[in-house]
This record gives structure tokens, C-alpha cells and sequence, in this order.
């Protein structure tokens, strides 16, 4: 816009008034308040996940720092995982004890409302023809494809599904100077809940055996080797994000790629 050191409200304005009348002043997508509101409904939903998740934590560590840990029991917060807990809460220092019993009140309190929560998602979203096609891709279930259907919102505003990719915070940066070309790492700068989802997504294709040998399966094992489970992993969830491109464009179901293009697109 300007190459001075000055900055200034009219500077600003004579500059965005030449960006506008170019027509490469750059704009942001404001979803509906109906979509923000629905929004909402999912990422409370991650928010009472997490909450959980540190109470548990905690848990685990008051049950390791006083040596009750047991390789008996797969589940601590299970029915069983729970009588052990209960019989065990007089060898705990008396405070620590009661704290543990407070943080278990705590669990109970919000696995009520997260089933809440999922049974409003159930019945206010889950229904809506882009869910349902969302849900055709693998490792997608009745949770993540709420998600993805309502951050990625109007899929039109993508012109190509690798913007939808990028969006997503599954693109790595490209950095390329006198002839030199490097890939840097992940932007921050991403929807986090969109990530999170077709990451989730990933990690749940790979290792359920339906998907073994099918192309998320083939995709992961095949840069399981040359680049590490991590990267494998971002490699399938773009694949997921650009599926779910074309889906909700389309408005069709989940396809693999034929076999002969990844062939030769791998050659």
C-alpha cells in the first residue's frame, strides 16, 4: 500500500481506497448468526471434553504420586476403575482424598452435560444432508462431521479445495528464494477447530482395519516410512479436508481415488 515509514488515518484510507478500486482489496467471510449460534453447540462441546480430560489428569497423577496404581485395571474412571478408587481413597493423605472425591463429583457433573450437549447436536444438526455425506468419510462419525460441516460453513467461498486445505492449517508454508524451495511448518494462524477435526478423522481412518487397505490406509503406510507417523497423519487429513471439498460442492458421497490416478500421480 505504501513504502514510507508514516501511518496515518488518511494514509490508511487512500490506501484501501486504491485496493478497493483495483478490486484486490481482501475480504473476510462473516458466517450467519444462525451458524455462529450452532457453532457454539460443538465447541462447548471440545470445551467440557477438555475440562474432563484435566480432571483426569489430575487424577492419574494423585493415584501415581502415592504409588496406587495398578495395571489391573485398563479403565480408572470405568465401573471397576471406580470401585478401585473408592476402596483405595483412605490410603490417600486426607485432603488429597477429598479433593479426589470432589474432582470425581466433578467428572460425573460434566459427562451429564456433554451427553446433553451430544443429544442437542443429535437432534439440531446431525440430521442435515451435508452431515450425512460428511459421514460417508472414513473415520468420520457423528461428532466430527457436525464439526467440519459447520466451521468450514459456505464451502463456496474455497475456489479450489486446496484453499479449503490450507484453511484447515494442513498445508505446510512454502518458502522460495533464488531458486531454492523449502517447506516450512504447519501456520498457526488456522481454524483450530477444523484441524483438530480432520486430524481426529485421520487417526481414527488409520487404524481401524476396514481402512487397511483401502487409499487412506495405503497413503498413511506409504509415508509412515519416508516421513514419520505425524506427517503421514497431516498427509491423510488433507486428504480428508479435499474430500470433504468436493462432497459438500457436489453434494455426493465419499469416493476413493481411482487406483490407476494414484499410481501415476505417485510415479
Amino acid at each position: 500500500m505504501r513504502v514510507d515509514t508514516n501511518k496515518t488515518d488518511a494514509l490508511d484510507a487512500k490506501g484501501l481506497a486504491i485496493l478497493l478500486r483495483n478490486g484486490t482489496l481482501p475480504e473476510s467471510w462473516i458466517p450467519p448468526s444462525t451458524l455462529r449460534d450452532q457453532r457454539e453447540l460443538l465447541r462447548t462441546r471440545m470445551a467440557l471434553r477438555d475440562l474432563r480430560a484435566s480432571l483426569k489428569h489430575r487424577i492419574h497423577a494423585a493415584v501415581d504420586r502415592y504409588g496406587l496404581h495398578t495395571d489391573s485395571i485398563s479403565d480408572l474412571f470405568g465401573s471397576k476403575g471406580r470401585e478401585y478408587l473408592a476402596s483405595r481413597l483412605p490410603e490417600f493423605p486426607p485432603e488429597t482424598a477429598r479433593m479426589i472425591e470432589v474432582q470425581l463429583s466433578a467428572l460425573d457433573q460434566l459427562a451429564a452435560h456433554i451427553d446433553s450437549v451430544e443429544e442437542r447436536i443429535r437432534t439440531e444438526i446431525a440430521l442435515s444432508v451435508e452431515v450425512q455425506l460428511l459421514r460417508t468419510i472414513p473415520g468420520v462419525g457423528e461428532i466430527l462431521a457436525p464439526v467440519i460441516a459447520l466451521e468450514i460453513g459456505d464451502v463456496h467461498r474455497f475456489p479450489r479445495a486446496a484453499n479449503l486445505a490450507s484453511y484447515a492449517g494442513l498445508v505446510p508454508r512454502v518458502f522460495s528464494s533464488g531458486g531454492h524451495t523449502r517447506l516450512g511448518g504447519i501456520s498457526r494462524f488456522v481454524n483450530q477447530y477444523l484441524k483438530w477435526a480432520f486430524v481426529e478423522a485421520a487417526n481414527c481412518a488409520v487404524r481401524l482395519k476396514a481402512h487397511r487397505h483401502s487409499h487412506v490406509g495405503c497413503l498413511y503406510q506409504r509415508l509412515l516410512v519416508k516421513r514419520g507417523q505425524g506427517r503421514a497423519v497431516v498427509a491423510v487429513a488433507r486428504h480428508l479436508a479435499e474430500a470433504s471439498y468436493w462432497i459438500l460442492r457436489k453434494k455426493e458421497a465419499y469416493r476413493a481415488p481411482q487406483q490407476n490416478r494414484i499410481s501415476s500421480r505417485n510415479g
